[in-house]
């Protein structure tokens, strides 16, 4: 089919609250020759979306496309030769008309060209519906229990706010390595949610106090590791029962450590309620915790790296081993997309977000 001159995108004219949405039609640009043309059917929604949307991550220029998280077909291959003849191109099996996943920036638009791989070919078992909601959050929870720590049997990991999206996948591969897993949420009912995707001990962290918790759990010992999406206010959470005596600023570092063991490791993934602000290398050395604050791109940084997890992300999918739980649709319009960000922010949502594109 031919290429599209225009097409229609989100986009932001400067950064700010949810207000600065906007969906407009804008011209569709000649794609580059290593490049995959695809036209989109799903979009995938995501904190780091409002972190840019925010301006806690730059973008280079105004306006600007949101999003990084899509699925659709093929409609336009690569044309450059040097790629066409590439190794691990060539295994993709990329074709017109065949289904596919991506993640690049600014690509929540009705057709998208993206440097092939940033592109995930979709088996046929797997939907873009369900590949749109599955590629970021999938790639980030096999690449963190591989990587950023290697989660090994008889672990036990604590999971912040277990019932996002991330956070029932990282529980369920969690699971499946022979690990526990506590989770801290807000409410029973995701509690009950957690728990059915492989958490065996949840803290309700307004009601309870998460350190004392983790130590009742773990017989005093704490956590191997701890995966943590929710950043500044992580530990205020872990302080709501806490006497006012207690100094937040005096204490939020010191109460985190004392859920881990000696030589544990805090992965902190993400800022859903900003910046952890900085400390001193010397709050580690208490226990010689190790902390890591690792991006999934750097895990799939090389064709080949993105070949290996992809495949794996979609086999487990395929196959029943990951559940991939949709929370809600949302429309392509600018009013969808406003109340996407808004309820994911706000912590209204459990599992994924997802924006049908028509």
């Amino acid at each position: 089919m031919s290429l599209p001159t225009t097409v229609d995108a989100i986009i932001i004219p400067k950064t700010g609250d949810v207000e600065v949405i906007e969906k407009k039609t804008i011209p569709f640009p000649k794609p580059l020759p290593g490049s995959i043309v695809i036209k989109v059917e799903y979009l995938g929604v995501n904190f780091i979306d409002s972190y840019y949307r925010k301006g806690l991550y730059s973008l280079k220029e105004f306006p600007a496309i949101l999003g990084e998280e899509t699925a659709g077909t093929i409609i336009a291959l690569p044309t450059d030769e040097a790629v066409l003849s590439n190794e691990t191109y060539k295994k993709n099996g990329f074709k017109v008309g065949g289904k596919v996943a991506s993640h690049f920036l600014g690509t929540h638009a009705t057709y998208i060209s993206v440097p092939w791989r940033f592109v995930y070919p979709v088996p046929d078992n797997v939907s873009t519906r369900t590949a749109a909601a599955a590629l970021l959050q999938g790639l980030t929870a096999i690449t963190f229990v591989e990587e950023a720590y290697n989660v090994k049997k008889d672990d036990t990991i604590l999971i912040h706010t277990v019932a996002g999206g991330l956070g029932l996948l990282l529980a369920q591969l969690v699971r499946a390595r022979g690990s526990t897993v506590i989770g801290t949420t807000s409410t029973p009912e995701k509690a009950e949610l957690a728990k059915e995707h492989g958490a065996e001990h949840v803290i309700l962290y307004k009601n309870e106090d998460t350190v004392s918790r983790v130590l009742e759990i773990t017989h005093g010992e704490g956590v191997d590791a701890v995966f943590d999406g929710v950043g500044k206010d992580t530990y205020v959470y872990l302080f709501l029962s806490y006497p006012s005596s207690l100094s937040y600023d005096e204490n939020r570092f010191d109460n985190n450590f004392k859920l881990i063991k000696r030589k544990g490791t805090i992965v902190s993934l993400g800022n859903a309620s900003g910046r952890v602000e900085p400390f001193s290398p010397l709050r580690l050395t208490g226990k010689n915790v190790k902390l890591v604050r690792p991006t999934m791109a750097n895990y799939v940084y090389t064709a080949e790296e993105a070949y290996y997890y992809g495949q794996r992300v979609f086999e487990l999918i395929g196959s029943g081993s990951l559940r991939i739980n949709i929370y809600k649709e949302y429309p392509f319009t600018a009013e969808g997309v406003k109340q996407a960000q808004s309820d994911l922010v706000e912590g209204k949502t459990t599992g994924k977000l997802i924006i049908k594109v028509d």
